[in-house]
């Protein structure tokens, strides 16, 4: 890497990092240590066997992977090559994996080898993607049509492409968060890396310095755990960033999520900081230190950060009462958006639910562009400026709709609606595009799902708008209660009330197993409305 690089590139951080602590652990697995030394060299392998087999700058490389240490090798990988990430939800159906790959210009693909049956009888679909790269998971043999990735790991392989490595090379992040089909974020590995370094305490110069970086990499950094899947945001941009300050990262064989195997994991592996997603997964965690409150030593958890959805105040004084030491920081953001704004809770300071402090390059903007007024009842957008990512690959009128230039600025606006109250202070409502219009009033359903979820029989909720000839949209809830307990609909609807206008609460409530949440926490809003509208006939 040349001392004066003209712009930030990821791989030129981490390859400072391997430089400066080779020995230092970089991944651990199991019972696998892989130090940065390790990491980079395994890196390199990959790298060379991608572009042996004809990967050119900044051709796209898919990502078909449950968490494990060869979701931020192979990403190492691709940015020492100059080539693009490209993560793949592994719950889609091969439908939604081809128009993934075949949307991202995929040329390749690397996958657990538990998926080879999925993708044999989509390969004839896929004419663009060439390589095909095996990662063993004991499921069986490597296909011969793939290629072996330890092979490819352990071969000598190569640190920089011809072309070299630039700011501007990009990552994709393919989120579902958008109306329609999953649309990939581009993201500048420069922004993404600055963006990512905007919490750090010594943060990183807008001007690229290899002395800044190696200044933050005289020992072993913090051991984070990715709760949340790598193939989403939140778990993989938590995971970039522990990278990025000399860290470790910790991944975990289980491939559902269990608290009891993740707090045994946090203690057998004094893990530091964990990134979760809201209660989705800190309420089952909750429930099993309340089950068990002297069976894990949790010492070692200092930071749990948390976005995606919302991280309730009843959870997170639940959780200090086993840590007091905790620090919680939930952080509101998205694949479009990192950084937006935050809530930060400890022993110190009272827990809230959805109220954020906004980051110095946030504002909440009014449909025309104006800056909402604190404590006006105004509604808003939450919109970021600064470091952004440059648009949708290949959807320019969705990108025109995210990405605005109002009075001269450029704003990433996402879709998260808030209104400001009088310190300031944001108090998030939800994503507009799941907005219930019931007798003239807007109502969002996290809102609602909130409330819900804090009675006591209630394990998760969903909230959808189903067509009324009254209001327009009736409110519906779908709740999933805590086992043994039952589904109560007068109960819960005047719980609501207590906390919320009466016009926000549910007109019905609708008992359901489990309302489905995915790995990053969202909900599939247009199965359960559609759920709901089977069940009311």
């Amino acid at each position: 890497m040349p001392n004066a690089p003209e712009t930030w590139n990821i791989a030129d951080v981490w390859d400072i990092v391997a430089e400066s602590i080779p020995d230092a652990p970089a991944q651990e697995y199991e019972d696998v240590v892989h130090t940065w030394r390790e990491f980079d060299r395994r890196a390199q392998g990959v790298a060379g066997t991608l572009l042996a087999h004809g990967a050119r700058q900044q051709d796209k490389v898919a990502q078909y992977l449950y968490n494990c240490p060869h979701y931020l090798e192979s990403i190492y990988a691709l940015f020492k090559a100059g080539l693009v990430p490209v993560n793949t939800n592994y719950r889609y159906t091969p439908d939604e994996l081809v128009y993934i790959w075949d949307n991202s210009d995929a040329v390749a693909v690397i996958f657990h080898g538990s998926f080879a049956t999925t993708i044999e009888p989509i390969r004839s679909r896929l004419p663009r993607v060439v390589t095909w790269m095996w990662v063993d998971d004991g499921s069986g043999p490597c296909p011969s049509w793939a290629i072996d990735y330890e092979t490819a790991a352990a071969s000598p392989g190569v640190n920089h492409a011809p072309w070299g490595r630039r700011g501007d090379d990009l990552l994709l992040l393919y989120t579902g968060g958008t109306p329609g089909m999953p649309k990939g974020v581009m993201w500048r590995q420069e922004d993404l890396l600055l963006a990512l370094d905007s919490a750090n305490k010594k943060r990183l110069p807008e001007v690229p310095d290899r002395t800044a970086v190696a200044a933050r990499a005289t020992k072993a950094g913090p051991r984070n755990l990715p709760a949340a899947p790598l193939m989403h945001g939140t778990g993989l941009f938590n995971a970039m960033s522990n990278l990025n300050v000399a860290g470790s990262v910790i991944t975990m064989s289980n491939r559902k999520f269990d608290p009891i195997d993740l707090l045994d994991t946090i203690e057998a592996k004094n893990v530091n900081s964990m990134s979760i997603v809201g209660d989705a997964f800190a309420k089952p965690i909750l429930r099993a230190l309340e089950a068990e409150p002297d069976r894990w030593n949790l010492s070692s958890l200092r930071v749990i950060i948390s976005s995606g959805v919302m991280f309730s105040a009843e959870t997170k004084s639940g959780l200090l009462r086993h840590n007091p030491r905790l620090i919680m920081v939930d952080a509101l953001g998205s694949s479009e958006a990192i950084g937006m704004a935050q809530s930060t809770t400890s022993a110190d300071g009272p827990a809230e639910t959805a109220r954020f402090q906004l980051g110095p390059n946030t504002r909440v903007l009014t449909e025309d562009g104006r800056e909402v007024a604190p404590g006006s009842e105004e509604l808003g957008r939450v919109a970021l400026r600064g470091h952004t990512p440059i648009g949708y690959y290949k959807d320019e009128q969705k990108s025109a709709a995210t990405f605005q230039v109002i009075d001269g600025v450029r704003w990433s606006i996402p879709g998260d609606w808030a209104r400001v109250d009088a310190d300031g202070t944001v108090h998030l409502l939800g994503r507009g595009s799941q907005c219930i219009n019931t007798g003239g009033e807007k109502v969002y359903p996290e809102e609602v799902e909130e409330a819900l979820k804090l009675h006591p029989s209630v394990a998760d909720a969903a909230v959808v708008g189903v067509p009324d000839e009254r209001f327009g949209q009736a409110i519906t809830a779908l709740v999933e209660p805590w086992p043994g307990a039952e589904v109560d609909e007068a109960a819960l609807i005047a719980h609501v009330k207590i906390h919320l206008a009466a016009y926000k609460a549910p007109k019905r409530v609708i008992g359901i197993e489990t309302v489905g949440r995915a790995g990053n926490g969202k909900l599939d809003y247009k199965r359960l409305t559609a759920h709901a509208l089977g069940v009311l006939g």
